[in-house]
């Protein structure tokens, strides 16, 4: 069938046409997806319904965006270093993504035979949860098989090895990436199987990482698996300060990239049987934040300043040389992370690394315990954190950061960075246009 042009049609009405022959001109689906052609009607999406997140527009959905509850980040490569995959990935992953934001069926591949479909009715008769799907670049895609070297953002290169790091090749890496993002975990589910459904013969599964995360009552600072509270310190979104730290305005980016983002993720491991054996206040010394309420040492409440000079009556910092907070100070980011609980499922398979031995803080223990003992297998266990931060320049941002607390931060103690990535995230688009259209593919 490849090259030849059917007279059958799509669930939007649109022609069927060879792989290549639909996706190599001008996204004509993703437009009529978006204007939502669907099943004989017509909805465009309603802009103040907010359970629907605009799919287009400057910036991509997804960054900005108020973080859902759910989260699932896949990357994968490209199939064949050829210009043309990449172009068809693209526009194929635009036309998915554009119709399940705003709620329509998932459209049906190009060459479908007759009587199969790829709308599964996973997700029928559920609302979208303001689901986003956010797409990024990796460093590989713009080396000279693409044609594409000379439009390498600025700040796009493989991030270094850490001191520290136990970085696992299976989690790390990738040309192309996708951040799916939702209130309901089913309509993630469905998101990411639809876009894996376009995969065959374009793109190989490289790794795909699940988080949650839940806000309080009040609406207040999610709180990360050692029960602190987790991205106090972002930029207010809307505000001079946000801009400064998120988009890629320099004008020594390349134009298509102008008004992108970068995004680092990293798999960090945390260790929190290690962690809750610590007392409260020696948590609180680590991170230099109080648990119960977020506020620095320093201060009384959460949004407190952060006081690096105040002394104690001994004359030591109140907020610890090696303190998390101390280390990363004054250096800006988008935090949007997610935390995930994979119990021994990870951590124990034959794919993987041996575990971790373990390693526990000096403690007590009850009278009679066996010198021997082992404390319930808890190095086998993966939980932690997906940190996912959108920035303008990694190497002054989360380079300069973690290069500080490789060095000293006292968190290193219970956490291991087991996975680590860097994405440039192109601009928004407009209707008919595919992800990267700057790119001109």
């Amino acid at each position: 069938m490849s090259g030849s042009t059917t007279d059958r049609s799509n669930s939007f009405g649109i022609p069927r046409v060879s792989r290549r022959g639909l996706f190599g001109s001008a996204l004509v689906a993703a437009g009529a997806a978006t204007a939502g052609a669907v099943a004989g009607r017509v909805t465009a999406p309603n802009e103040n319904d907010s359970r629907t997140v605009a799919f287009h527009g400057a910036r991509q959905a997804g960054i900005a965006t108020a973080a859902q509850s759910h989260a699932l980040f896949l990357s994968c490569d490209l199939a064949s270093r050829d210009r043309g995959v990449l172009r068809d990935l693209l526009a194929a992953w635009t036309e998915t993504a554009a119709a399940l934001t705003a709620g329509h069926r998932v459209p049906d591949k190009p060459d479908s035979a007759p009587g199969f479909s790829d709308h599964t009715d996973f997700a029928t008769g559920l609302d979208p949860a303001r689901l986003t799907i956010t797409f990024g670049l990796g460093p590989a895609v713009f080396e000279n098989w693409s044609g594409l070297s000379d439009r390498r953002p600025r700040h796009l290169a493989t991030l270094p090895e850490f001191a520290g790091d136990q970085l696992r090749p299976s989690w790390t890496g990738g040309d192309i990436m996708a951040q799916i993002c939702a209130d309901d975990p089913q309509i993630v589910s469905h998101a990411f199987r639809a876009l894996r459904a376009r995969m065959p013969g374009l793109g190989n599964l490289r790794w795909t990482q699940h988080g949650f995360l839940s806000r309080p009552v009040d609406g207040g600072t999610p709180r990360n698996m050692f029960g602190h509270k987790d991205g106090t310190a972002n930029p207010v979104v809307g505000t001079a300060e946000f801009d400064a730290a998120v988009w890629a305005n320099a004008p020594e980016e390349p134009e298509w990239f102008r008004g992108g983002t970068y995004l680092v993720f990293r798999k960090i491991r945390m260790s929190t049987a290690e962690w809750d054996m610590l007392s409260r206040p020696e948590q609180d010394r680590i991170i230099g934040r109080r648990r119960d309420d977020g506020s620095p040492l320093t201060g009384n409440a959460e949004f407190d300043p952060v006081d690096l000079d105040a002394r104690a009556a001994n004359g030591e910092p109140i907020i610890p040389a090696a303190a998390h907070v101390r280390l990363v100070h004054g250096i800006p980011m988008l935090r949007r992370g997610y935390s995930y609980d994979y119990g021994t499922l990870v951590a124990t398979s034959a794919t993987t690394a041996a575990p971790v031995p373990e390693t526990v803080p000096a403690h007590d223990h009850p009278e009679g315990t066996a010198p021997n003992h082992t404390h319930g297998g808890h190095a086998q266990l993966d939980a932690g954190l997906l940190f996912a931060a959108y920035m303008n320049n990694p190497p002054e941002q989360f380079i300069r950061a973690q290069h500080l607390l490789a060095a000293s931060d006292r968190l290193n103690t219970v956490v291991q960075h087991t996975g680590s990535a860097i994405f440039a995230m192109p601009p928004g688009i407009d209707l008919g246009e595919s992800i990267g259209a700057g790119l001109r593919l």
